[in-house]
């Protein structure tokens, strides 16, 4: 009888110190593919440094910081982003109503502590612990995080936060007050990208939800290749102009 091999240790990494190369990465064969270490802090350097390698923190409470390089990616390329006909009706009837908002960074904290009280597909629980919430403020007030937020009769209806590099852009929580809110959020966010040559949103792991929308896996060595390009240019100013909506819907009308 056959036995599954032992899982090669898991690198502890005291604070300050590099990651591993994300090839060491676990794969297929052991327990958690993609886990790469455990350890470390949320600050700001260890963030930023693991972002820039293509590394994300992803752990529960309990745990320890376990950051992760999965392989293969899930990556939306804006220009592949599917405008389903309902959303796309939904969005110009808001705007020609007057009722729709994009904001950018106008309450990002309200926005990750929203994020916090919804589960990702198909898991029990939040993610989105205490100290997360308090290192990706950080993140934010550092220039490096970001809220998009769908505001409808002027009330926070949806939104999401990434996380911006470069030319980079990290997708990481969305939620939803109202029906679709967080789907438009994240047409905004592609919309916003396609205008200013953003070439992928890291969406780091794959859904079913995410697929609909046109998001696909790559190859992990792929994804780190255009994320080094992408994160040697210049990272756009983080403001939502309601002109950008033609990006995806060119006869839909900007609205007030």
């Amino acid at each position: 009888m056959s036995q599954t091999p032992p899982a090669r240790p898991l690198p502890w990494l005291e604070p300050g110190e590099p990651f591993p190369p994300v090839e060491r990465a676990w794969g297929p064969q052991d327990p958690a593919p993609g886990l790469l270490a455990a350890g470390g802090v949320l600050d700001l350097p260890t963030l930023r440094a693991a972002y820039a390698q293509g590394i994300f923190p992803w752990y529960s409470a309990g745990q320890p910081i376990l950051w992760w390089s999965t392989d293969p990616r899930m990556v939306l390329e804006p220009h592949a982003f599917r405008l389903h006909r309902s959303l796309r009706k939904t969005i110009q009837s808001l705007l020609r109503e007057g009722r729709l908002a994009i904001r950018f960074d106008h309450d990002f904290e309200r926005v990750i502590r929203a994020c916090a009280h919804t589960p990702r597909e198909g898991q029990d629980g939040t993610w989105i612990l205490p100290p997360m919430v308090q290192a990706y403020t950080r993140l934010h007030q550092a220039g490096l995080a970001h809220s998009v937020e769908t505001w409808i009769d002027g009330e926070l209806a949806g939104g999401l936060y990434c996380i911006n590099i470069g030319a980079m852009v990290y997708g990481e929580s969305m939620f939803s007050r109202q029906s679709n809110a967080s789907k438009i959020a994240l047409a905004a966010l592609v919309a916003f990208c396609r205008q200013h040559a953003v070439p992928l949103i890291d969406c780091q792991q794959e859904t079913a939800h995410l697929a609909l929308m046109g998001a696909h896996p790559i190859p992990r060595s792929d994804f780190c290749r255009r994320l080094r390009q992408a994160i040697a240019h210049p990272h756009p100013v983080w403001r939502f102009d309601p002109l950008y909506w033609k990006q995806l819907i060119p006869d839909g009308g900007a609205g007030p």
